[in-house]
């Protein structure tokens, strides 16, 4: 199902992308696969799902939910 406002997607999400990606490398995890959309990193021993958009956070090693803190709070170390 497409996004209501694609505009605001369009813009919001390459900030947030990057943003992202950037907090979960410090923490010191490493970005195995990364599309448009989704970033991909190992969390003791499994993939674990990042949609900086939505926030949206799914793996078998942590908690799904929304939110980029959460999902940070989750795999500090």
């Amino acid at each position: 199902m497409p996004r209501l406002n694609t505009e605001r997607q369009n813009k919001l999400e390459p900030l947030r992308f990057a943003a992202a990606k950037q907090k979960i490398m410090d923490l010191g995890y490493e970005i195995t696969s990364e599309t448009t959309v989704e970033l991909i990193f190992k969390f003791n021993g499994s993939n674990v799902r990042f949609y900086p958009y939505s926030g949206w956070h799914t793996g078998r090693s942590i908690v799904d939910g929304r939110g980029l803190q959460k999902l940070l709070n989750q795999i500090k170390i």
